[in-house]
């Protein structure tokens, strides 16, 4: 069977470089899965992406569909046939509906009543007439906003200008928002022309004749080239960060690296405002010296070639001047207003309408800080030091420099808090409350600094789940997801042993002035999927994890220890028995009576009184400060006396008050082995 090259090209306005990745990703995907589901075989899916188009060469494409033989399944036997042995209507309306004839028909048993079969031939559509159908996963492509333009009803991404549909070289019709496809594509904005693609293979060639990089890794990788030729020549370090040059990648079509230079004077300001307005402003590379040290220089990727890169150079330091000049001034003027006078003005900026203004919330991470110094048994001097950096940890938010560059805020609250005299401890912390920011992100350093975020991250959580934003399915506009997170990775981290329940419970009565279980219940359960979370990302098995999270709420590290323990110990050929000796304990206990206490003197033999003093023992046991492992042990040690007790006692005795006090006794035992993991929902083999 003979094949052809498909190729697909997508012509649109430029198109913000964040989405572009993505979305030819998701077209690729979708071409992918098109043609496996209609049963068009196919080499292999090519993708290419700039700000101006998105297209796919699909290489070796069959001319048709495979052809098939389905087997078919009728009525039965008893219904195809008349009183005279003839085919009935119900026969021959099965056989003809499926393009048959009833001699085409056969019987097959299917637990005991048979039933007609027939195989029917299926021959593949040309590949030509269902390639038409792509139109649509076209206009299915989903991205965060979309526009319509014109009259038109076709949402997108940016406008479509052309596109090309080409099986080999025969067009495919396909229109969407009223553009037609053919075979005609536009090269550079301003070193191209427009010119026809005569076959899906010239497609990369005949672009980048037109100054278009189609591959995508193709332009990064030239990028990167360009930019170490330069750091040869220039005896730079030019540090590449992944996310700028994907960036920078999906801004250009034709990348030629150059380099500017700024005045030297400049460098009297902070790095991170350099750096920021060099990358996150005008998508400059900066430069340094192989000490390390900033340079007055930065690297910048024109979209376009060399011809007049001077001109381009004077142009990018012209701009970046202007924004230099504005960050000098912006960091002077900051520094005239005293931190009390930025606190005075936190007063008047809202935080939500139903929360409050950030100097509430600022007052309210100052009571949480102190809960969490508390139950970390710092001293009073530590804790006036955490209440300084938690009392102005926001101040910054009100500065110029924060109002011009958000990504910048804690890093100027660092450097104006050390610049007015506070503490280093301090001002270290005002920068740190932010972290982590994200997944890949360090926990802070210092102490403070962990104690200031934690604070600042419970109060979001809490205080909009108080007001019932919490979220939901994908929605979580307030990223109170990842600030949980960030909670759980640091007390994970840091290793301390607090009482998750007990600070979430602390923190309810300062949000709401008391006590609140259906809050308390809604962020336990929010909580514990954080901690799930983290728990697979540790590599525990499922089952595990749901037992230890059905234990005691505690400590972040005590819940951890517990299913690494089990973790270790579900290999062990101990392990079974021991699970269902203490899982019968736990399954009885359903059957009791809460309230009820034991009484010794209702036992009536010696496993009994044996169990009764093991539970005595465990019970200091859990009191005292011992290991996971040492707890698991423990608990462990029970499976002997447990198997004695049962192979002697019968816990549903005939006489009500025995049979309750039995009872009570293992709801108590039990109530201790759930402490440590709900082990009856542990699957063992």
């Amino acid at each position: 069977m003979s094949k052809r090259d498909l190729l697909l090209e997508i012509g649109i306005e430029e198109m913000p470089a964040r989405f572009i990745n993505k979305a030819i990703r998701e077209l690729g995907q979708k071409i992918e899965e098109w043609f496996q589901e209609n049963k068009i075989s196919f080499q292999e899916v090519n993708l290419f992406s700039t700000p101006r188009r998105l297209a796919v060469l699909v290489k070796e494409v069959a001319e048709s569909q495979n052809d098939t033989e389905e087997e078919l399944k009728g009525p039965a036997k008893k219904i195809l046939f008349d009183g005279e042995g003839n085919w009935s209507k119900a026969a021959i309306g099965f056989a003809k509906s499926n393009g048959l004839s009833v001699d085409d028909l056969y019987f097959k048993d299917i637990k005991g009543v048979e039933y007609a079969h027939a195989n029917k031939f299926i021959k593949g559509v040309e590949t030509s007439k269902l390639l038409p159908q792509l139109s649509n996963l076209i206009t299915s492509l989903h991205f965060p906003n979309s526009m319509r333009w014109g009259s038109q009803n076709v949402r997108f991404i940016r406008p479509i200008r052309w596109l090309i549909a080409l099986f080999g070289n025969e067009t495919i019709p396909i229109e969407i928002a009223c553009v037609k496809s053919g075979n005609i594509t536009q090269g550079h904005r301003f070193l191209g022309e427009v010119i026809p693609i005569l076959a899906p293979v010239d497609y990369e060639r005949v672009l980048l004749g037109q100054y278009v990089l189609v591959n995508y890794e193709e332009r990064k990788a030239a990028i990167v080239e360009q930019i170490r030729r330069l750091e040869e020549e220039q005896n730079w370090d030019v540090p590449i960060e992944n996310d700028l040059l994907e960036e920078v990648t999906n801004l250009v079509e034709y990348p030629t690296v150059f380099f500017g230079a700024f005045n030297k004077n400049f460098l009297n300001l902070p790095e991170e405002v350099l750096i920021t307005s060099m990358k996150s402003h005008q998508r400059y590379f900066p430069v340094k010296n192989k000490n390390g040290e900033l340079l007055p220089y930065f690297v910048a990727v024109r979209n376009g070639d060399h011809r007049h890169i001077e001109t381009v150079a004077k142009g990018n330091e012209k701009v970046l001047r202007a924004r230099l000049s504005d960050a000098d001034f912006f960091y002077k003027e900051d520094q005239k207003i005293p931190i009390n006078q930025s606190l005075t003005k936190l007063e008047s900026i809202i935080y939500h309408e139903k929360i409050g203004t950030l100097a509430e919330k600022v007052n309210r991470i100052r009571k949480i800080t102190e809960e969490i110094g508390k139950m970390l048994s710092l001293t009073n001097q530590e804790l006036k030091v955490a209440d300084r950096a938690a009392e102005i940890c926001k101040f910054d938010l009100v500065s110029n420099m924060v109002n011009e560059f958000p990504e910048l805020q804690g890093v100027m609250g660092e450097k104006y808090a050390h610049l007015q005299g506070e503490l280093p401890g301090v001002a270290k912390a005002i920068y740190e409350h932010y972290k982590p920011k994200h997944a890949e992100d360090s926990i802070p350093s210092t102490t403070i600094g962990s104690m200031v975020s934690m604070a600042d991250k419970l109060d979001s959580i809490i205080s909009s789940f108080a007001i019932g934003l919490i979220p939901t399915g994908s929605q979580d506009p307030y990223a109170l997801r990842r600030q949980a997170a960030g909670v759980i990775q640091i007390l994970f981290e840091k290793e301390w042993s607090i009482s998750l329940s007990g600070l979430l419970k602390k923190v309810i009565v300062i949000e709401k002035g008391n006590d609140n279980d259906e809050l308390y219940k809604q962020l336990q359960v929010f909580f514990k999927l954080r901690i799930q979370h983290l728990l697979e990302e540790k590599g525990i098995r499922y089952d595990l994890i749901e037992a230890v999270l059905a234990g005691d709420f505690n400590s972040v590290k005590d819940i951890v220890d517990r299913a690494d323990t089990l973790q270790d110990k579900k290999e062990q050929t101990s392990f079974k028995g021991t699970i269902e000796s203490l899982s019968r304990v736990l399954n009885i206990a359903g059957k009791a009576q809460p309230g009820v206490e034991i009484n010794p003197a209702l036992f009536e033999n010696e496993y009994e009184e044996k169990l009764y003093g093991q539970w005595k023992e465990l019970e200091t046991i859990f009191e005292s400060k011992v290991t996971s492992n040492d707890l698991f042990e423990a608990i462990s040690s029970l499976e002997s006396v447990i198997s004695a007790y049962f192979d002697h006692t019968m816990v549903m005795a005939d006489q009500d008050e025995i049979k309750q006090n039995r009872l009570a006794q293992m709801l108590k035992l039990a109530e201790l082995i759930g402490k440590y993991a709900s082990v009856n929902v542990i699957v063992v083999k």
